[in-house]
């Protein structure tokens, strides 16, 4: 985070720019980008991306860490600094590039000719520093993220200040004109004054601090409040105007501590005046002297600033929000939808589940009444054999017709229980198949019910005694716990080993090559 040395930005190729950009787009979700993501990310036809990144964490553009898990490439600030200005340099706004002139806690501040050779400031936004790392209780950058890294909160921050710079441009406020932005670099206006907070004697005090309480109120009738009015803040011109400066910490008017922040703005002018110049004034600005005439907060989303708060406003001020009917009509129709699609794929479910349950109750009885015929299929052909050998013993053997056809009567019982048995299993398949439809989104638990089923349907007389009640239970739990054994499966990573895993593997390969210096042959 120390000066940016812009040297090595002339001797880089297009080929080290698409590498960053890259590792650029890998950490949008990666901590750390992997070698093999890079290469295919950047897509060079002729290869060499691992000579690339060699070269770029060499002039300290990528960072290559090892974690325990992971390993990979970051790209640093420079790298970052480098992106945003080969871009600005692409599009004709910065041609060369000067001296340091200014460090804040969250910026850097250099000045950049573009090609008319006129001078202009960067300014490129720095959060991350040990000074100022506990952004969440200063800015609300993160909004829904819990985490998000300091690159991309410094583009946050960048965005923000330039729209605000060039909504108070454009409504006549004394700032900065803007230029230009890209990523976390802001290009603007170079202003031709020194800081107030490096002033000794003004031409005239009493005018300069009416105009700074002055514009505190205009602020304030904007809907916005500064939050950091200060006189590192505010620059001086030669003709004694103000020029504020710096705002990506600005409030709206709705925040719950707007009050706070109006009153500590006011109070820190006062305490310099009287710091400095030895003037104190009775008369300042409260916040009960701020009256709404504008919305700036609304067109630039300020921090403390909601949707319900913008609809309770423009209705106040008179202003009918014609989109808002269509979007509320277009919410309930989505809404709607999304109801009836619910149903749509759920009836499927829920009529597939109980017609799984109604086919294994049917096909329970089925079986416990077929395997009841076979038993008294057994104990008839047992006793029609006896009395078959008491004829025969006894000569009466003009029965012969009648035990055939007996027999044939009780194997016909047999088969058409078998039959009704086959029909039913290919009936629930048919049924399974034609009830299922192409909206449901659960093929696994389909797929489960179905072999079920099928199971159901086509099981022996063997197991004909098991109670429907126990055999759904042990498919539910057999379901259960298949469901989550897959939920436990534990994430590894996959491909090479793990860093430890190769830096003890690179240690075993070392000492194993100098046993030889060691003696330990």
């Amino acid at each position: 985070m120390g000066k940016l040395n812009v040297t090595i930005l002339r001797y880089l190729t297009k080929e080290d720019f698409r590498v960053l950009t890259a590792i650029e787009m890998g950490m949008k979700n990666h901590e750390l980008v992997p070698g093999a993501l890079a290469a295919a990310i950047a897509n060079l036809r002729h290869g060499g991306v691992h000579k690339i990144l060699r070269e770029l964490c060499k002039n300290k553009l990528l960072s290559y860490e090892r974690g325990r898990h992971y390993d990979g490439y970051r790209l640093t600030n420079a790298g970052y600094d480098y992106l945003a200005l080969k871009t600005l340099t692409c599009r004709g706004s910065v041609y060369s590039f000067g001296n340091q002139i200014g460090v804040g806690k969250e910026s850097n501040i250099y000045i950049v000719a573009n090609e008319e050779g006129d001078p202009l400031c960067l300014k490129l936004h720095r959060l991350g520093r040990i000074c100022f790392r506990n952004l969440k209780e200063k800015r609300d950058y993160h909004a829904h993220r819990n985490k998000a890294s300091w690159l991309y909160l410094s583009r946050i921050s960048a965005t923000k200040e330039y729209a605000y710079m060039k909504a108070l441009k454009d409504r006549g406020f004394p700032v900065p004109t803007p230029i230009d932005i890209n990523r976390h670099c802001i290009i603007m206006e170079l202003v031709n004054g020194k800081p107030l907070s490096r002033l000794y004697e003004v031409p005239d005090v009493e005018a300069l601090y009416d105009e700074l309480m002055e514009l505190i109120v205009r602020l304030g009738n904007c809907g916005v409040i500064h939050g950091d009015f200060n006189e590192f803040n505010i620059m001086v011109t030669e003709e004694g105007k103000p020029i504020i400066i710096d705002f990506p910490q600005m409030v709206s008017t709705n925040h719950i501590n707007a009050k706070m922040f109006f009153e500590r703005d006011v109070k820190c002018v006062r305490d310099f005046f009287k710091r400095r110049f030895g003037y104190e004034s009775m008369l300042h600005p409260t916040f009960d002297d701020v009256l709404r005439e504008d919305i700036l907060d609304v067109e630039i989303c300020a921090s403390g600033f909601t949707r319900e708060m913008e609809k309770d406003l423009l209705a106040g001020l008179g202003i009918a929000d014609d989109e808002e009917a269509t979007e509320t009509e277009s919410v309930i129709s989505s809404s709607e939808e999304q109801d009836v699609d619910q149903k749509i794929t759920k009836e499927p479910i829920e009529s597939l589940r109980q017609m799984v349950e109604d086919s294994l109750m049917e096909s329970m009885e089925r079986v416990n009444k077929s395997s009841v015929n076979n038993m008294m299929k057994q104990q008839d052909k047992e006793s029609l054999e006896v009395n078959f050998k008491t004829f025969e013993i006894e000569g009466e053997l003009t029965n012969n017709e009648n035990v055939s056809s007996l027999m044939q009567k009780k194997e016909s019982e047999l088969s058409d229980a078998e039959k009704l048995l086959r029909e039913f299993s290919l009936k629930s398949l048919t049924k399974l198949e034609e009830n299922v439809a192409p909206s449901v989104n659960d093929e696994s638990v389909v797929e489960e019910n179905i072999s079920a089923t099928y199971k159901a349907g086509s099981i022996s007389t063997a197991t004909s005694t098991i109670p429907p009640e126990e055999i759904r239970e042990k498919l539910r739990k057999a379901l259960e716990k298949r469901r989550k054994n897959e939920e436990m499966k534990r994430i590894v990573v996959k491909g090479e080993a793990s860093a430890v895993t190769r830096r003890r593997r690179e240690n075993r390969d070392t000492i194993k090559d100098c046993s030889g210096i060691w003696g330990w042959e």
